[in-house]
Parts: C-alpha cells; structure tokens; sequence
C-alpha cells in the first residue's frame, strides 16, 4: 500500500506562492530549504503525523540547472495545488506498477535526509497530476516530524482526473480522504480544518 505523503503547490516566485497559500488557510508558513539538482526551494506547513504542505518555486538565487526541474516548475506560473506526493517502502516495485510516464528514480539528500522519488526526464507531472508523484524516504526522520503542529488537518483531497474511477481503481493507496471526481482536464482541491473553521486550497 502507499501512503499519502505530502501535497505540493507549485508556483513562479515563492513568496506570491506563500502568500496565496497564506491567505486560503490562514495560518503561516515556515521556512523550508533548497533542492540543489532541482534549482528550487520551498516553505513548508504540518498537516500531523506523515503529512505536510510544501509551496515550491524556482530558487533565482542559484544557477539554472542542465535538466529540468522536477514537479512541473519550469512551466510554472501561478500558485497552485499542482502535485500530490504518495509514500512507499519499495519505490522499484511501486513503479512497475504505474504508468510509463511516472517517471525514474532519483536519489536525493539534504542534511541527514534522504530519498529516493521519481521523476520523469522532462520534469513533468505523471498524468498531469492527476498520478501521485512517488517518493520513498531512507533515511533521517519525515518531514512532518520536524515540523510544529499547526492544529491544520487535511479532510479532503479531491484529485479531478478524467478518467476518475480507472486512476482510483489502479492506485493501492485506501486513504478516506481522497476523492476521485471525472474531469476534462486534470486539477487538485483539499479541504482542511483549521482553527478557524474549514478552508480550501486549490
């Protein structure tokens, strides 16, 4: 089975991500890190144990890289929730069973993290993101528990794809908050409950 990992809003300038993300949940985000083969950096929000928010963006402090960039962010421009991020114990395994375009494994650190997560050559997202981007973590502790709680919880993900029942059919993942919805085109929406009552985020 895999486990939902964290979610991802992809955007051009990381503070206007900030912002609009801000803004929809009412609650701040913490600094993140940098992401040195990608070019990009991200802040970064608790959703409980095993879960968090990530706004990622292209990092104008460092080069360009030769290849590109990973969740989309070479054609990113506005903020959005863009990417769902599914965990696994055996990412070689986990990708024989999806879609020819969910991308190779590549081996990442930073400090004393470690993961493994796939990527497709051209950097797009896997089905246009309506297949989870698949990450297997190897080392350091998760994310989420380094993170405070924010008292935010995410309640609902609903992940609008065209051909919904066949993605949710192929997907091991047995998760109550996900919602598979048919679509013409591919696109992320999450509810959560926050302190101030239930918010939004797409």
């Amino acid at each position: 089975m895999w486990d939902l990992d964290h979610l991802a809003v992809t955007c051009a300038d990381l503070d206007e991500g900030t912002a609009h993300v801000e803004a929809a949940l009412g609650l701040p985000l913490l600094p993140g890190g940098q992401h040195a083969r990608y070019g990009t950096h991200n802040r970064l929000l608790g959703l409980g144990p095993g879960l968090y928010l990530e706004v990622i963006a292209p990092d104008p402090a460092v080069p360009t890289p030769p290849h590109p960039r990973w969740f989309g962010l070479d054609r990113a421009a506005a903020p959005r929730l863009a990417n769902w991020i599914a965990r696994t114990t055996d990412l070689t395994s986990a990708l024989t069973h999806s879609p020819p375009d969910a991308g190779d494994p590549v081996p990442l650190t930073r400090g004393d993290l470690a993961w493994t997560i796939a990527v497709p050559p051209d950097g797009h997202l896997p089905q246009g993101g309506g297949w989870p981007t698949l990450i297997q973590w190897t080392a350091g502790q998760h994310p989420s528990a380094r993170l405070p709680d924010s008292g935010l919880r995410l309640t609902r993900l609903e992940i609008h794809y065209p051909e919904a029942a066949t993605l949710a059919k192929a997907l091991p993942m047995t998760d109550p908050r996900l919602a598979f919805l048919p679509a013409a085109t591919p696109a992320l929406r999450a509810a959560f409950a926050t302190p101030g009552g239930e918010r939004w985020l797409a």
